[in-house]
Parts: C-alpha cells; sequence; structure tokens
C-alpha cells in the first residue's frame, strides 16, 4: 500500500476511534438520565437487560465502545431509551453539544412569551471585550419595566461561581437600565438526581441566595397580570427539558427552626 494510502488509513481510523468515543459518551449519558428518570437503580436497569451492574456502569460512564448493538439495543430497552434516537436519526448527523442548554433556553422563551417577555438569548454585558460574558436569556417586559436575568445550569459543577455570575449579571444589567426598571435573577436548574440531591444538602444556603418563591417566578413568567418576584429565585426545568416548574427549597434555618442549646 502506498505511504499516502497508509496516511489516509491510520487517520480515517483515528477518526473513528474519536467519534465511537463521542457516540459512547452520549449513550452513556443517556442511559444513565433514563434510567434515573425512572427511579431506577444501576442493578435493577442491569437485571432487565441481562448484563451485570457492573458493565451497566460502564456504559454509563462512556465505556459502550466495544460493546455489541444487540446489547446496547438491550440496555436501551431495559429503561424506555431507543437506541435508534441515537444512531438512526440521520446518518453522520451530532446533536450540539450544548443541545441539553439550547433546549432550556428555547423552553424559558416559550413559557415567559405568553407572559408578554421579550426574549434576548446569549445577550453580551460586555461588547467591547474580545470574549464577552453573555446572559443565557434575558427577558424584558417593558410595560412593567422589568428585566429577568435568566441563566441555566445543566450540570451544577461549581455552585458558588453560578451563584456570583448571575449577580455579577444582574448588577450589570442594573446599571445598563434606569432607576426605575426592577432587574431580578432567576437560576434554571436541570432536575437531575445529582443536582436536586445537592440543593437538598444545601438548603440553608440556597434559600438564602434565591429567597423568593419559584411559584410566584412562574407565574410572574406565564402571567403577563403578574409582577415580577421583589428577589432572585430558582426554579427546575425537567430533564427532558420539557418542563419548568417550583423548587422547594430550604433547611433548617429557612424552616425557622431554632438549635436548642443544652444547660452549661
Amino acid at each position: 500500500m502506498p505511504d499516502r494510502h497508509r496516511r489516509r488509513a491510520g487517520s480515517a481510523r483515528l477518526a473513528g476511534r474519536r467519534r465511537t468515543s463521542y457516540l459512547a459518551g452520549r449513550v452513556g449519558v443517556a442511559l444513565r438520565e433514563s434510567r434515573q428518570a425512572l427511579r431506577m437503580r444501576q442493578s435493577d436497569a442491569a437485571d432487565r437487560a441481562g448484563v451485570s451492574q457492573a458493565f451497566w456502569s460502564l456504559l454509563e460512564r462512556g465505556g459502550a465502545g466495544t460493546a455489541s448493538l444487540e446489547t446496547l439495543a438491550s440496555c436501551a430497552a431495559a429503561v424506555s431509551t431507543q437506541l435508534a434516537a441515537f444512531i438512526e436519526a440521520t446518518p453522520g448527523a451530532t446533536l450540539p453539544r450544548d443541545i441539553e442548554h439550547l433546549r432550556r433556553q428555547q423552553l424559558v422563551i416559550a413559557s415567559a412569551a405568553v407572559g408578554g417577555w421579550s426574549a434576548r438569548p446569549e445577550r453580551p454585558i460586555d461588547p467591547g471585550a474580545d470574549r464577552s460574558r453573555s446572559i443565557d436569556v434575558q427577558l424584558e417586559r417593558a410595560v412593567r419595566r422589568e428585566v429577568a436575568v435568566v441563566e441555566i445550569e445543566d450540570l451544577f459543577a461549581d455552585g458558588g461561581q453560578a451563584m456570583r455570575g448571575l449577580e455579577d449579571k444582574v448588577a450589570a444589567v442594573r446599571r445598563g437600565v434606569g432607576s426605575d426598571w426592577s432587574v431580578r435573577g432567576l437560576l434554571v436548574l436541570r432536575s437531575t438526581n445529582r443536582n436536586r440531591g445537592l440543593v437538598r444538602e444545601l438548603g440553608d444556603l440556597f434559600a438564602t441566595r434565591f429567597p423568593a418563591s419559584s411559584e410566584v417566578w412562574l407565574a410572574a413568567l406565564r402571567d403577563p397580570s403578574r409582577p415580577m418576584p421583589k428577589a432572585d429565585g430558582l426554579v427546575w426545568s425537567s430533564v427532558d427539558g420539557r418542563r419548568l416548574f417550583g423548587a422547594r427549597l430550604g433547611g433548617v434555618a429557612a424552616r425557622g427552626a431554632t438549635i436548642r442549646r443544652r444547660p452549661a
């Protein structure tokens, strides 16, 4: 084989490995999130699929590259997921890497449209900078002189950074509008088991940072007669990105409980 053919074959094989790794990762995420949506343990899903729990765990961690199509199809069926959705939709086509983020931007815009809000997705707030920060969705309701700065988190990897980032963007927008405008922040958090567990564990922290009722926020988004809350809030988005719903925040302190001290 001429050298140039070897080089072409080698580059194609390398590209194939990268593609396999990417697809295996997508399959793993789909299996994990489908299982979690069904509130199913790995061992239960593995039993349904006829594989070991250790193998199922490997698949969820992106190790599907060496599994047969029959095995992957069985695992997908075990959690009511169609493998064809990842392989057969359009030959060679892939979803954007940020598809879950885009779905939630679409969800926020559609939900707020009925409430009389106009939307500006990916609105830059440092237009003079080479790499400007941007707001995921900025909602404006001129009739009430309201601006909602909406930030979307699919994976709460750095909670402190997300909270600071939202606060900074709210402050930047507030500086840019008149003093007679109300500007508040809304965090939309994907309702995965991991994210929900984190919010439960740190209930007081989240309740203090996002004190406004999520139900009031949702009503303000969807009803043009309802004013925006006077504080920042947090709402959940469903795992599939089709629904926004309220979040109950708060631990011991937020529920008004007191700590009883022992007599000295």
